[in-house]
C-alpha cells in the first residue's frame, strides 16, 4: 500500500464512524496489505483525531487468547488506541446510535504512574510503572464489514487492526488494586447480559499472565518510538468472548473480590 492508500482507508473508516456505516473489508480493496500498512493507517486515524481535538487517554491490546490467535491465524496480539471520547462511568449509559454494532468484554486495566518503554521492558518494569489495576470493560465496534456479502470472506487481522483494533469505549470499576495486591492470573469475571450469564473467564487467558500482555504492548510501542505515559490506562486484553450488546442491554461484569463493573446500552 501507499501512504496513499493508508490515508484514504483512514478517511474512510473515520467517515464510517461518522455515518454508522461501515466499509469493505480493506484486505479485499488492497490485498498486499501487510501488518505494517494496517499500523499505518491505524495511525493515520491517531493524527486525524488529535487534529480534532481528541486527546489519548490509553491503550488497548487484542487478540492475547490463543482462540483468537487460531480464529484469525495469527500468533501475536494487537494494539488499538483510547481517546477520551471513548470513556464511560461506571454504571453509564451507552447512547442509543453511538456504535455500529457494539460487544463488549471483561478485561483487567492497568492504570500507569510512571512511563514506560523501550525493546527491552521486563515485567518488573511495568509493576514498578503501575499506579494500580482495576475491573474493566471495554466496548467493541467495527467500522468494517466481519465478512464481505459477495465473496464470503471474513475480516483478517489487518482489517481489524486498521479500524483501531475495533476499539470503541471503556468503562473502569470504581475498585483500584495495587498491582501485586491480587495474582492476576486467577482474577476472573463473570459476565451477565440483561441478568442471564454469557461469559466466564480467568486472567491466564490473557498471554498466561496480563501484566506479559502489558510487557508485550511496550515492547511493540518501541517499534514506532513510541512509549506508555504516566496516566494513560492499558486494557490488557480480554478472557471472554465478545457480547453483543443490542439496544436495551444491560450488562454487569462481576469479577468477585477484585470489583465489579456495570454498562448500559439505551
Amino acid at each position: 500500500m501507499t501512504p496513499e492508500d493508508h490515508t484514504r482507508a483512514a478517511a474512510d473508516l473515520l467517515q464510517a464512524e461518522r455515518t454508522r456505516e461501515q466499509i469493505g473489508l480493506l484486505s479485499l480493496r488492497h490485498p498486499e496489505m501487510g501488518m505494517d500498512d494496517a499500523y499505518e493507517v491505524q495511525n493515520a486515524i491517531y493524527r486525524q483525531k488529535l487534529a480534532e481535538g481528541r486527546k489519548v487517554i490509553g491503550w488497548k491490546i487484542g487478540l492475547t487468547s490463543k482462540a483468537m490467535q487460531y480464529a484469525l491465524n495469527i500468533d501475536i496480539p494487537d494494539s488499538g488506541i483510547l481517546f477520551d471520547d471513548m470513556a464511560f462511568e461506571h454504571g453509564g449509559m451507552v447512547p442509543a446510535g453511538r456504535y455500529i454494532q457494539p460487544r463488549i468484554e471483561a478485561e483487567i486495566a492497568f492504570v500507569m504512574k510512571s512511563a514506560v518503554g523501550g525493546e527491552n521492558v521486563t515485567r518488573d518494569d511495568i509493576i514498578a510503572a503501575t499506579d494500580y489495576v482495576a475491573p474493566s470493560i471495554e466496548i467493541l465496534d467495527t467500522r468494517i464489514q466481519r465478512v464481505d456479502p459477495a465473496s464470503g470472506k471474513a475480516r483478517t487481522v489487518f482489517d481489524t487492526i486498521s479500524d483501531n483494533a475495533a476499539n470503541a469505549g471503556i468503562v473502569l470499576g470504581a475498585e483500584r488494586h495495587a498491582v501485586d495486591a491480587f495474582d492476576l492470573r486467577w482474577v476472573g469475571a463473570l459476565t451477565f447480559r440483561n441478568g442471564e450469564i454469557e461469559e466466564t473467564g480467568l486472567g491466564a487467558g490473557v498471554l498466561n499472565d496480563p501484566v506479559e500482555s502489558v510487557v508485550w504492548l511496550a515492547r511493540r510501542m518501541a517499534q514506532y518510538g513510541q512509549s506508555i505515559e504516566p496516566g494513560q490506562i492499558i486494557l490488557s486484553g480480554s478472557f471472554i468472548r465478545p457480547v453483543e450488546c443490542p439496544s436495551g442491554t444491560e450488562i454487569h461484569a462481576e469479577f468477585g473480590p477484585f470489583g465489579s463493573v456495570d454498562i448500559n446500552f439505551a
